[in-house]
């Protein structure tokens, strides 16, 4: 701990600007930043307040006992000061204030660093080319023997019912830290099977639209579904090998116990994998479906256009042969010419609707 808190001076000076540059655009004040922290001893919360630093103290000086502390949108200053007290990796409090992180996993020494994109399902009465279906938010996680700091960003992926349900699961959080790290993976992979289930009564909705007579489903909205999917696959897929790495045991070593519960979050993840690979496939059928429907139209929009044109090309025809300003043709001089031809322009026009229309150009 002397070492680090050595050199982390010199690392916040140097890095100053780009931490700054990381920041949320509004981040929370130093006294908001922090949501809760408490000190948990054979998985029972002790009472009384005290700063961080006194409870990894005591937290170190006892048995099955670890600190979990829990910020939002902490400023530069704030996440200097807990990376302080914690022993914290200043390449992993960079990407703990950086605005966007893929899910990964990192080690530094004997603190493993966790990124987790949490999401959300959008409620909407229906979808339009603007609609947001999906929004998300990251947590990131420092876990160590002692302790667990989790660095939230965003309105998405809050950690309160989280840390409700494992206070009143006293023998799972017993297991420590890692217990922590698994609840809100589950809690984020759940809420990824409840926003799957949503995107699929929206697929359901904008196909019934495509494939009926008259389409009403416009290309506009499922592009807008296939953004929405990619934001949500950018949540998803990324996550499968953080969890892989937690399981094979190479990078942190869990209990039998923990291990099978990861286990179970990685099945629901690749679960969910699978059906945005479904969803995507989904999308491209009905976009190809639209697109055709789209080509048909124009077709027939073109052939409607031309059997019209040809209707009066012959009127056209007709009009131009008299037209013209020769003294001997034939009928110039006849008494009902003129209304003889008009009645053989109506004739062949309705002659040739009448084609036309039998034959579904009209």
């Amino acid at each position: 701990m002397t070492q680090r808190r050595a050199w982390w001076p010199s690392w916040a000076g140097a890095r100053a600007g780009v931490a700054a540059a990381a920041v949320a655009p509004a981040p929370r004040r130093d006294a908001d930043a922090v949501i809760d922290c408490a000190l948990y001893v054979g998985g029972v919360r002790r009472s009384g307040k005290s700063t961080p630093a006194a409870m990894l103290a005591e937290a170190k000086a006892t048995a099955d006992a670890f600190v979990w502390i829990g910020l939002h949108e902490p400023a530069a200053g704030k996440m200097a000061e807990i990376a302080e007290v914690f022993g914290l990796h200043p390449l992993a409090v960079e990407d703990a204030l950086s605005a966007e992180q893929r899910p990964k996993l990192e080690r530094y020494e004997d603190v493993a660093f966790l990124v987790v994109r949490a999401a959300r399902y959008v409620e909407h009465t229906e979808l339009t080319d603007t609609s947001e279906v999906v929004e998300t938010g990251s947590v990131r996680i420092f876990v160590a023997e002692k302790f667990v700091v989790t660095v939230r960003h965003g309105s998405v992926g809050g950690l309160r019912a989280v840390r409700a349900d494992l206070e009143n699961d006293r023998a799972l959080l017993a297991h420590g830290p890692w217990a922590v790290v698994h609840a809100i993976c589950d809690r984020v992979v759940d809420v990824y099977l409840d926003i799957a289930a949503a995107f699929q009564r929206d697929l359901d909705v904008v196909e019934a639209q495509v494939l009926r007579r008259e389409a009403s489903a416009t290309i506009g909205q499922i592009y807008q579904l296939k953004r929405e999917l990619v934001e949500f696959r950018g949540a998803v897929l990324p996550l499968q090998r953080p969890l892989a790495t937690i399981l094979d045991g190479s990078t942190v070593r869990l209990t039998k116990e923990i291990r099978r519960y990861f286990r179970d979050v990685a099945d629901h993840n690749t679960r969910v994998a699978d059906r945005i690979a479904g969803f995507d496939d989904l999308l491209n059928s009905m976009l190809q479906a639209r697109l055709a429907q789209v080509t048909v139209d124009q077709n027939n929009d073109m052939r409607k256009i031309a059997s019209w044109a040809a209707i009066a090309a012959m009127q056209t025809a007709f009009a131009g042969i008299y037209g013209m300003n020769f003294k001997y043709m034939p009928e110039l001089q006849w008494r009902y010419g003129y209304p003889g031809l008009l009645i053989v322009m109506l004739g062949t026009s309705a002659l040739l609707y009448r084609y036309l229309r039998k034959s579904g150009w009209l």
